[in-house]
């Protein structure tokens, strides 16, 4: 008997119970004011659930629109005033890509002689960044698929659960204050902006497979966003519903990647994973102050665009807390794009290397 026709894409309806789950998780972290509640919230509930047994579904193809949807956010930060930033975003992107060389280097030794992985495991699994090209990569050369998986889930949920602390810590960002109130989620764009919105997303989704982008769904509408807004063609924001939903969307994205990991069975790796986050983290905080001492940014968003990896979801917290969002967005296209060139010659010179 065949399906009845459905308007939704295929799987998702196994998605349903998971955004319900991320969703209730999101409101009670918003309800008990917690720094980033839908983004947090939906991660945790998730995570403890896909670490507890439960076969959560994957959100699949509504990730994909959700990446769009945060690419084109992202885009309307860009403004002509960022204009006189240049020199100082120029000096930051220089410290920036001098950090992630060294996170790289600590990541890869660590994975190498540390946990034991081979060397091609060790490489991408260091990779600070990129999963998706990554895997793919690491797939051609026979590297451990799911130990580095596991090791760039494990990097996003510790930096995701670490930036709120670190952040108070800090005190340059109001955390209390950086969730919408009641009277916020009505607000709509105009017809007109909301017309450039679509144009930004649809062109912006196009334009960045044609330029092959890193994460081309993200930062292709981004980039055309970005181009809108900084010309002044448009001033319009997403709603911020919006940005909850991509909040918990994202948020659940992250908790699935923990979806039949046995914790009995995986217990070293998952340590030795949490142990390799928990030492870019502070070789990240080091840069950032860094950052902020020769170029005047602000430690919080050096932290945000100097975390190494989850592009999405780091651009999604600046983007959420008001944090710079273009200087951190255009740090990591930077970090990924240099990553993605750079990595196929690295792992053929540590390969002779190693020989020698």
């Amino acid at each position: 008997m065949p399906a009845a026709p459905t308007l939704l894409p295929p799987g998702a309806w196994r998605f349903l119970p998971t955004l319900a789950l991320g969703s209730l998780g999101g409101g009670i972290a918003y309800l008990i004011d917690l720094p980033l509640p839908w983004l947090l919230g939906a991660l945790i509930t998730t995570t403890l659930a896909s670490l507890g047994g439960v076969r959560l579904g994957s959100p699949g193809r509504l990730r994909k629109g959700v990446l769009v949807v945060i690419g084109v956010m992202l885009g309307s930060a860009f403004t002509p005033e960022l204009s006189g930033d240049i020199t100082a975003w120029a000096a930051s992107a220089a410290i920036m890509l001098a950090a992630t060389a060294v996170m790289m280097v600590v990541a890869v030794a660590f994975s190498y002689r540390v946990a034991g992985h081979s060397l091609d495991t060790a490489l991408y699994a260091g990779a600070p960044g990129g999963l998706s090209a990554l895997l793919m990569m690491a797939h051609e050369s026979g590297a451990d698929l799911r130990a580095v998986g596991i090791t760039h889930a494990v990097r996003i949920l510790v930096l995701l659960l670490a930036i709120p602390p670190i952040l108070g810590l800090f005190g340059h960002v109001d955390l209390a204050g950086a969730s919408n109130g009641p009277a916020q989620w009505s607000q709509l764009p105009s017809l007109a902006g909301t017309a450039w919105l679509v144009v930004a997303a649809a062109l912006g989704a196009v334009v960045g497979r044609v330029l092959r982008l890193p994460n081309a769904l993200l930062f292709g509408p981004a980039l055309v966003s970005s181009l809108l807004h900084f010309s002044g063609l448009t001033h319009a924001v997403l709603p911020p519903a919006l940005i909850a939903l991509a909040q918990v969307v994202i948020g659940t994205s992250v908790g699935v990647r923990f979806v039949g990991v046995a914790l009995s069975d995986m217990a070293r790796q998952l340590g030795l994973a949490v142990v390799q986050a928990l030492i870019l983290v502070v070789l990240a905080v080091a840069a950032a102050w860094v950052g902020q001492a020769l170029t005047g940014i602000s430690v919080a968003a050096a932290l945000l665009a100097y975390m190494p990896g989850g592009a999405p979801e780091l651009s999604l917290v600046a983007l959420s807390l008001n944090i710079e969002p273009a200087f951190v967005t255009s740090h990591h296209l930077l970090r990924i794009t240099v990553l993605l060139v750079a990595l196929p010659p690295l792992v053929g010179w540590a390969h002779r290397r190693l020989r020698a």
